[in-house]
């Protein structure tokens, strides 16, 4: 395999300028991380200042409904509320050691904004977030969150102002403050070595999943599946489960609206190979090798790309691909919070979606494990929008 590639996908396609800090950073993640300072410092900080080990928990009354056996890696309860504190604080840390004072991130549902921000007060560092102008609307909880943490936010006003227009913006910005700052990217794209760098740092949820089901239930699960936009939750929860043939790999992607022809976030399902913010993989785009609008009820998968690795996995069939469509992901965020008390964001809601839209396709007494990925607080006024206020149900008598 081509260094920097995993099978046909992946490279380095980026300007001049930024070869250097890539230089860097490849050198960082080859003699920094693996050293044992390192891996001390970074375990430590994920037990106590994350709260690692998440829970692996049973779902009793969906899975009495569904009759398997539901488990959620539950990244919803870290610190910060997500899977992201995880890959942000092991590249604050691996800032620290590389002498750079501050981190520039891009973010779309601004979980990763705030696990940057966090990561930064954490390590003492100066904090940049690059937000698409929509996204700044429909996460204003998040915004705020960020203000409050002293990260500066600035809103893109260019293309779709979504994520993509974000991460263009921090990768024109991060060309002229390279000396300074680190890119602390967010998923697991981008040019080499990002999409390895963030796995390593992501990859702590699937080999703790991976121990945890083994030691409640003895046995590999059926499959494990997560949402996949960038795809770094995704990454995470598959790498340890890679080598185990007898485990179904499913990643779960935006179908949009589920109209035909509707804006989507699918592009292993729909796209065509191209390349896009410095990586070679799958794309939505346009036959003049224009990228297409993207969009999804949840704002952290409404991005036209998809990290090299998930390309690769979808290439040689290791794992599936399925999508959710909008309405789907709200019936199971909705599905969840009543039968479980537990309120997961709209991403991870696409991948519970999946799981109750292909139950009749997994056998019986089997054991599945979803990535829930985030909590649901940060999108209760897409979910006010979109559902409107639910009916509280007092006590009869």
């Amino acid at each position: 395999m081509k260094k920097g590639y995993f099978g046909d996908f992946g490279g380095q396609f980026v300007a001049e300028l930024l070869i250097p800090p890539l230089r860097e950073l490849e050198h960082a993640l080859e003699t920094i991380v693996p050293s044992p300072e390192f891996q001390a410092e970074f375990s430590a900080l994920l037990q106590d200042y994350v709260g690692r080990k998440s829970p692996l928990t049973h779902c009793p009354t969906l899975s009495r409904e569904l009759g398997f056996n539901l488990w959620l890696k539950r990244e919803d309860l870290n610190h910060t509320g997500s899977h992201k504190i995880n890959n942000t604080l092991g590249q604050a840390l691996l800032t620290k050691y590389m002498g750079k004072p501050a981190l520039l991130t891009e973010t779309g549902a601004g979980m990763n904004g705030v696990a940057t921000a966090t990561a930064a007060r954490a390590l003492d560092l100066d904090c940049i977030v690059f937000m698409g102008a929509t996204d700044v609307a429909r996460q204003s909880h998040n915004v705020r969150r960020m203000q409050l943490l002293g990260a500066e936010i600035v809103p893109v006003q260019n293309g779709t102002k979504t994520l993509k227009d974000a991460i263009n913006e921090a990768l024109r910005f991060w060309i002229a403050e390279q000396r300074t700052h680190h890119y602390c990217f967010g998923t697991a794209a981008g040019p080499h070595p990002f999409p390895t760098l963030v796995r390593e740092f992501q990859s702590v949820v699937g080999r703790e999943a991976r121990e945890q089901i083994l030691e409640k239930t003895g046995e590999l699960p059926y499959a494990v599946v997560a949402c996949v936009g960038g795809g770094s939750n995704a990454i995470g929860a598959f790498h340890a489960f890679v080598p185990d043939a007898s485990v179904k790999l499913v990643g779960v992607e935006a179908a949009g609206t589920g109209e035909p022809g509707c804006y989507n976030s699918a592009p292993l399902n729909l796209g065509s190979r191209g390349v896009l913010h410095g990586q070679m993989t799958m794309l939505l785009q346009d036959g003049d090798g224009q990228i297409m609008p993207s969009h999804s009820v949840a704002a952290g998968l409404d991005y036209p790309g998809v990290g090299p690795e998930h390309a690769h996995l979808h290439d040689s069939g290791r794992a599936h691909y399925g999508t959710v469509n909008d309405a789907q992901a709200l019936k199971a965020f909705m599905t969840l919070t009543r039968s479980e008390g537990i309120m997961p964001a709209l991403e991870s809601s696409h991948a519970v979606a999946w799981v109750l839209e292909n139950r009749d396709r997994i056998p019986k007494g089997a054991n599945v494990i979803v990535n829930l990925s985030g909590r649901g607080d940060k999108d209760m006024d897409i979910i006010d929008e979109h559902l409107g206020a639910q009916p509280v149900h007092g006590r009869k008598g």
